[in-house]
């Protein structure tokens, strides 16, 4: 297959599938999901997305009607059906079909998968970013799919001409990015916001983190604001389908670009974990 689409076990091309129009994704965005990088067929840290997207279902009070295993078994099968091994996998799992109501309805939760074919992104020339006031909810910590200011904070950038979208909060508080987090180096110092509310807790991030510790560099989960931003060694975004970036520009103003050996030391780590993991 070129793409893949599946729903509760409905199989087909990708834009050959329907979903009913009473499904409560269309009614509300009312379900969770997550996405993560396939290389030759080897699903990058499945555990880990799994795990969350359970964590994402217990969080709206949802109940899978399967296990962790099961799902796991179901995207190691379904990406064996495509052509290619280099691959995005997105699943969600929404609360249901039936009529239009706010409060829960008693209906069984609804799977969706969605396998197209994708390379990791990674740029060796630096990217851009631009700033955006964070007026999402504080349940950012749940990957919903109500991403509206995302999607806004995304549009911006691409008008722009920029990769991605700085969130920050009252007083400047930079929280994370419209679809990556966000870290800066300082004086060999990785900062990143601290996984609460503010910001969704990326599998990349995580591996990030993990990569420093392993690398001797010291990791600061603590809040920092636009003036550190401005003033950091480093500015790096990670996400499932672009590990480690560095970027280079803030609002048009050139920004970080100071260490890049420390940058390139940590970049390469995740890589070579990357690979080794999807050989």
């Amino acid at each position: 297959m070129k793409e893949l689409g599946y729903y509760n076990g409905r199989i087909g091309e990708l834009s050959e599938m329907t979903v009913p129009m009473t499904d409560r994704a269309c009614w509300f965005g009312d379900g969770v999901y997550d996405a993560q990088m396939c290389r030759h067929y080897h699903l990058f840290a499945l555990d880990e997305h799994v795990d969350r997207f359970f964590r994402s279902t217990a969080a709206l009070r949802m109940q899978p009607p399967f296990t962790k295993d099961e799902l796991k078994a179901l995207l190691n099968s379904l990406v064996r059906k495509m052509d290619t091994g280099d691959l995005f996998v997105y699943y969600q799992l929404t609360r249901g079909a039936g009529p239009r109501g706010h409060a829960f309805p008693n209906c069984k939760p609804n799977l969706w998968v969605t396998i197209t074919p994708k390379a990791l992104i990674d740029k060796a020339e630096p990217i851009s970013l631009v700033t955006t006031e964070d007026t999402r909810f504080l349940h950012c910590n749940v990957k919903t799919l109500n991403l509206i200011p995302s999607v806004m904070a995304a549009q911006r950038a691409a008008e722009a001409g920029c990769y991605e979208s700085v969130f920050y909060r009252a007083g400047g508080r930079v929280t994370e990015c419209a679809h990556s987090n966000l870290h800066i180096l300082r004086a060999g110092t990785l900062y990143t916001a601290p996984a609460d509310r503010l910001i969704l807790g990326g599998i990349a991030r995580e591996r990030l983190l993990a990569a420093c510790r392993r690398l001797g560099i010291p990791v600061r989960e603590e809040p920092f604001f636009l003036s550190d931003l401005m003033a950091a060694d480093e500015i790096i975004t990670s996400s499932s389908s672009a590990l480690c970036l560095r970027a280079g520009r803030v609002d048009g103003i050139a920004a970080g670009m100071k260490d890049e050996a420390t940058y390139r030391r940590i970049h390469d780590e995740i890589i070579r974990e990357y690979m080794a993991e999807t050989e």
